[in-house]
């Protein structure tokens, strides 16, 4: 890997993790080269790469200062569709359905899925869009024995509103596995993820009330957009 990228590297994890925080001015050029033994243009090619990922911004005269990120706190224990999160929140956002088909699960996507292999299923996969900037890709993978229809309008208004409204379904919980994943040639086409190597995945197997596996989800989260929170209270003794 080349000096520059992995300068460019070092130094995104110190803004993620609030090494330097918001707001901050990073050290200045001269300071840098000393710190990591690089020539002056090497840490302007790292720079150029920091600011082209939106992190930070060129200040005439004082450096390089962090960006201020807002992020959107993303309830992690509570089965929230992204269309509730987004009213509830007031989220400017908007959804783009990319395809709906209907597969037959294999082994691969039986292991992966939790469904049985032969299952048929619908494959909705959406991007969420907010503030202008293409955020979350959502692969959602339906059991079509309880989901028989599935259109371009309801996978773009909410999914959960057609099957509690209409199908009368009674959605009762999910499991979710939240990793921080490498990015993929899916992910590179259609999130805006600049020079970003990571995403968040949530994977999420959500059960009806008689403990019937419907559907599971693959979402892939642009990592700076989101904060991932959730509410722990001790168990009483």
């Amino acid at each position: 890997m080349k000096k520059y990228i992995q300068i460019f590297h070092d130094l995104e994890h110190k803004i993620h993790t609030q090494f330097y925080q918001a707001g901050d001015y990073l050290p200045t050029e001269l300071a840098l080269t000393k710190e990591y033994h690089a020539s002056r243009d090497t840490i302007r090619k790292a720079l150029r790469l920091l600011n082209d990922a939106g992190l930070i911004q060129k200040m005439q005269g004082r450096g390089s200062q962090i960006i201020k990120r807002e992020q959107i706190n993303f309830p992690v224990s509570e089965l929230t569709s992204y269309q509730e999160l987004v009213e509830s929140i007031g989220l400017k956002s908007q959804t783009k359905v990319i395809s709906i088909d209907k597969i037959i699960t294999d082994e691969h996507l039986a292991k992966k899925t939790g469904f049985k292999i032969n299952d048929l299923l619908w494959r909705v996969v959406r991007l969420r869009i907010v503030d202008g900037v293409a955020s979350v890709l959502d692969t959602d993978y339906l059991l079509k024995q309880i989901v028989p229809q599935m259109t371009v309008e309801t996978a773009q208004s909410s999914i959960y509103h057609y099957l509690e409204t209409d199908l009368k379904l009674d959605i009762a919980y999910a499991e979710k596995e939240i990793i921080i994943d490498h990015v993929t040639d899916k992910d590179r086409r259609y999130l805006d993820l600049g020079s970003d190597i990571h995403v968040v995945s949530v994977n999420s197997k959500v059960y009806l009330s008689d403990t019937t596996q419907f559907q599971y989800t693959d979402s892939r989260h642009k990592l700076e957009k989101f904060k991932f929170v959730d509410f722990a209270r001790r168990k009483s003794k």
